[in-house]
């Protein structure tokens, strides 16, 4: 303490003592970020070498399309995996209704190290590892907010930091190049500068620097996930409701300003959009929306259309909102997310002040919007993964109530015991116990997971290649047309759940010559339908030797 309060060795200026204790408060919170995000990146690498293939598809897309543009080709992807936005063409333009910026991401390492998956898992492991340092900023607003004592404080954020850092979710879509860690860390870091504009309206102007950020992080998000419209939407409530003392000019600036900034940073992505597909919108965001299966993203001659939609009845239409419901928070938060997903969610219940902290006000209200929004707005298509990739920020949030309910559980039950020495790191040391196993068999069954369609794939590459259908530029049929394209180096396409009358009508368009299919995936119609009469007659069964290739069927069209 003396190095605070003297100067020399006698009492320091009061000017002199506060800017003294601020800098060496500074010097260790950026040790203790340093500390946390270099934690984080040995747990994400070590989580990405046990991943050798991008599972699920939407990750190889993203490695894909970098390595496209690495080649000079451009935002272009070889799969054509959805039919609901024009022009249907192969290789086609990039990002219908994905976003870019974690392809631009992926490009970074991958033009240093290579054009590879592993490349691109670098810069997943580094943007993944910030989540872990925010998530300890953010518990130490929440301790500071609850004017704790120093060192009860220091474990609280530091203990949330940790267990963000071993949260299976988290570590898992850490080693991932797809959408899912970018979008969490701009929404974390967009909730905590929203928190610090409202403890401190004061001064608001047009170029204030927060607002300004605010917009910049709002005009990344965007370009990450569409879902940044909640999250945007979560600010424009919560500034008209909460800066009610800079009355309505200042709420209006607070909410404009932001807005503009954000929209000036997406229109450029507005004017490709409107170039490559004749709207600067993601157009099939309706299609999904309206979706009655979630194989409707594949349709060809049965696209999503309103009254097809209606016809469901209102007890259908409110059931698959319930499973929706159900599932985003079962599914997706609860399971993959224990044990600090399941202590959050029931600190929200058990502890007003965390329903009242202002800290977490905003990460609140975006999650609430998120989870709300994406479960009741798109029923089925959430069921598909939309709400998982947007889940990031929700799961890095309920760390900092799991630890505010242990931190407050260890105080009792140390007053009830009468200790008398500082037990504060007991609870995020219990945690950390349970949530290291979880996340190792998370990532070691993951990476099972894509070994194996590693294995499938490249096997099924050897014995098209053998049978001699595997044309260079011809394009496939498949139930996975993005893993097709990937491994099988040539055009995929995204195999309906109709008749086999839809799939003829596609390989005479494209000039298709193979229909390949997983059985880890059957839908509604298919494989049925290869073995209905007109399957029969028009596709003939390809053997595949491959030992790896068991659960694949490949059928060569033989009509014309």
């Amino acid at each position: 303490m003396s190095g605070v309060g003297t100067v020399d060795g006698r009492p320091a200026p009061r000017g002199v003592a506060r800017w003294t204790g601020v800098r060496l408060a500074a010097r260790e919170a950026w040790a203790t970020a340093g500390a946390l995000f270099v934690f984080a990146v040995v747990v994400r690498a070590i989580a990405a070498i046990a991943i050798p293939f991008p599972i699920p598809e939407d990750t190889t897309y993203y490695v894909d399309v970098a390595r496209s543009l690495l080649q000079g080709h451009g935002l272009v992807s070889d799969a054509l995996w959805s039919y609901q936005t024009p022009p249907l063409i192969v290789p086609r333009a990039a990002f219908e209704v994905w976003l870019p910026l974690p392809t631009f991401l992926a490009v970074v390492p991958m033009a240093l190290l290579g054009a590879t998956f592993r490349s691109a898992q670098v810069a997943a492991v580094a943007v993944g590892s910030l989540v872990p340092v925010l998530v300890w900023r953010l518990a130490a607003d929440v301790a500071e907010e609850g004017e704790m004592p120093a060192g009860r404080a220091r474990v609280l954020a530091v203990g949330a930091g940790l267990v963000a850092a071993l949260d299976p979710p988290l570590v898992l879509y850490g080693a991932l190049p797809d959408s899912t860690m970018p979008f969490a860390v701009l929404a974390l870091a967009a909730c905590l500068l929203m928190a610090r504009v409202l403890r401190d309206p004061r001064g608001l102007s047009a170029a204030d620097p927060r607002l300004l950020g605010l917009g910049v992080l709002l005009g990344l998000t965007a370009l990450t996930r569409n879902e940044a419209l909640w999250v945007a939407l979560a600010w424009a409530a919560l500034a008209w409701w909460g800066l009610r003392g800079e009355g309505r000019r200042g709420r209006l600036r607070a909410i404009a300003v932001p807005a503009v900034v954000s929209i000036a940073i997406y229109v450029p992505w507005m004017v490709r959009d409107w170039a490559a597909f004749g709207t600067p919108l993601p157009g099939q965001a309706l299609s999904n929306a309206l979706s009655v299966r979630g194989t409707d993203i594949f349709a060809w001659a049965d696209p999503p259309t309103l009254a097809r939609y209606l016809a469901q009845g209102p007890a259908a239409l409110a059931g698959v909102r319930v499973q929706a419901l159900v599932h985003d928070l079962v599914d997706v938060l609860v399971v993959p997310g224990m044990p600090a997903a399941v202590i959050g969610l029931a600190a929200l219940v058990l502890m007003r002040s965390v329903r009242r902290s202002a800290a977490l006000l905003p990460i609140a209200a975006v999650s609430a919007v998120l989870y709300l929004a994406t479960s009741l707005l798109f029923p089925v298509a959430t069921q598909w993964g939309t709400f998982l990739h947007a889940s990031g920020p929700i799961q890095a949030y309920l760390i900092v109530p799991a630890a505010l309910l242990l931190d407050r559980l260890i105080e009792r039950v140390g007053g009830f015991r009468g200790w008398t020495r500082p037990v504060a790191w007991l609870g995020p040391a219990l945690l950390l116990a349970v949530t290291l196993p979880i996340a190792v068999l998370s990532v070691s069954t993951f990476g099972a997971q894509a070994r194996d369609t590693q294995a499938r794939y490249v096997a099924l590459r050897s014995d098209l290649a053998a049978a001699g259908l595997l044309v260079p530029g011809r394009p496939i049929v498949s139930d996975h047309p993005i893993w097709v394209a990937d491994v099988l180096a040539t055009p995929g396409l995204a195999l309906p759940q109709e008749p086999v009358s839809s799939v003829l009508e596609i390989s005479r368009r494209f000039g298709a010559a193979v229909v390949v299919l997983d059985a880890s995936s059957d839908g509604p119609a298919w494989p049925a339908a290869a073995d209905s009469p007109v399957g029969r007659q028009c596709l003939a069964r390809v053997p595949l030797h491959g030992s790896e290739a068991a659960t694949l069927e490949a059928y060569r069209v033989i009509c014309p």
